[in-house]
């Protein structure tokens, strides 16, 4: 897919339907706080959770806003199901992301594998 395609394609899914998602009741948000701003950042995603870890793929890595927040800042909420987990996020750019992808659920892996140009695999260890 031409660059200016993908990017035209993301900055609208992002500025419109990430917007939505956000209130929408069970869609999965992780809540960053922002390195600059320290107000608090929400991001809709698709992930799993597995025990006490909740895992999911970034489709631009480091060049994420919300990476670069976890970058800054570890700490962070997971809403699931409705609720809310406290958590620490661990970027692990090691793990085979296209790998990972097979064990998440399909419906977000499509746009990650069709948008995502630098996959970064994030674990986030739940506390509560």
């Amino acid at each position: 897919m031409a660059d200016t395609v993908r990017d035209t394609v993301t900055k609208t899914f992002q500025k419109y339907v990430n917007k939505v998602m956000r209130h929408v009741p069970f869609q999965i948000l992780l809540e960053t706080t922002g390195r600059k701003s320290g107000e608090p950042r929400r991001t809709p995603l698709g992930g799993r959770r597995v025990g006490d870890e909740f895992w999911f793929v970034s489709e631009f890595g480091d060049k994420s806003q919300y990476i670069r927040n976890i970058q800054a800042d570890p700490n962070v909420l997971v809403r699931l199901n409705g609720r809310w987990h406290r958590g620490t996020a661990h970027l692990l750019p090691d793990d085979d992301a296209r790998a990972r992808m097979k064990t998440l659920p399909g419906l977000n892996n499509v746009g990650v594998r069709t948008f995502g140009t630098n996959l970064l695999t994030v674990r986030v260890d739940l506390t509560d």
